[in-house]
């Protein structure tokens, strides 16, 4: 199987301005992943030798922190709340829904490679309990009914 070789040159900039500065792994892996998407293996290991470390540490780093991903995301990333105030507003209902409706579970990406879906421990958006965002965007006060309403909405505009 030919594994893809990703274009490390849009990192370089990253790596020339952090590689040598102690205590930089976590920003150069948070830069990576902006350019990225995710963090490719083959990043990973490229990180690794420009810093002067193991691939198993920077994995441990990549692996520890939730706001990392190793595999690819859908074009919309839904974040569903499962923080105190979301929780107790029915959170898990919503989470439930969307998740029947998209086919997936949490940290799945749909087949079609539209949706990935992510409960989070808190959005910082209690007032709109319970909440969900969908790339940066929040949309609160949710249903069951009214999440699956919004991603009905998306995959229409998507097949349009």
């Amino acid at each position: 199987m030919n594994i893809p070789q990703s274009n490390f040159k849009p990192l370089e900039p990253v790596l020339t301005e952090y590689a040598k500065i102690p205590g930089s792994l976590i920003t150069i892996l948070q830069k990576a992943q902006e350019i990225y998407g995710y963090l490719p293996k083959d990043v990973i290991y490229h990180i690794a030798e420009k810093v002067g470390t193991t691939p198993a540490e920077v994995m441990g780093v990549a692996t520890f922190y939730s706001q990392f991903r190793l595999a690819p995301i859908g074009k919309y990333l839904i974040m569903a709340c499962q923080g105190t105030a979301c929780h107790v507003n029915g959170s898990e209902r919503v989470s439930a829904a969307v998740s029947e409706y998209l086919g997936i579970e949490s940290g799945e990406t749909t087949e079609d490679g539209i949706f990935t879906l992510e409960n989070v421990a808190c959005l910082g958006c209690c007032s709109l309990a319970p909440v969900i965002m969908i790339n940066g965007e929040a949309f609160g006060n949710l249903t069951p009914e009214k999440a699956v309403s919004i991603l009905e909405n998306l995959r229409e505009k998507e097949e349009a």
